[in-house]
């Protein structure tokens, strides 16, 4: 998402403008579907018990993928990377248990 904001923000095309939000509310619902992908198939209930804020990290990353959606702002497309990023290093973490 960052990266099509940054492209978008860094263009005088209108062409290529359209095509990259295009291209970041496709990224966009992607990012939302492979989070809950993750939280349904993947987590289970003893990874809630052992991050109790695991929820709230997935609703606020799956807010973020609907945010950057609507937004051309790379600080809100960082704010999608930043949570995401939250979720992986759980993930990591119970991988390597």
């Amino acid at each position: 998402m960052k990266a099509c904001q940054e492209k978008y923000q860094g263009s005088d095309d209108p062409i290529f403008k359209e095509r990259a939000v295009l291209i970041k509310e496709e990224r966009a619902d992607l990012v939302k579907h492979h989070l809950w992908v993750l939280w349904t198939d993947y987590f289970k209930p003893e990874h809630v018990e052992k991050y109790p804020d695991l929820h709230e990290k997935f609703w606020k990353a799956t807010k973020a993928a609907g945010d950057s959606k609507k937004s051309v702002d790379p600080s809100q497309g960082q704010q999608l990377l930043d949570a995401v990023d939250e979720i992986s290093k759980i993930f990591w973490e119970t991988k390597a248990a």
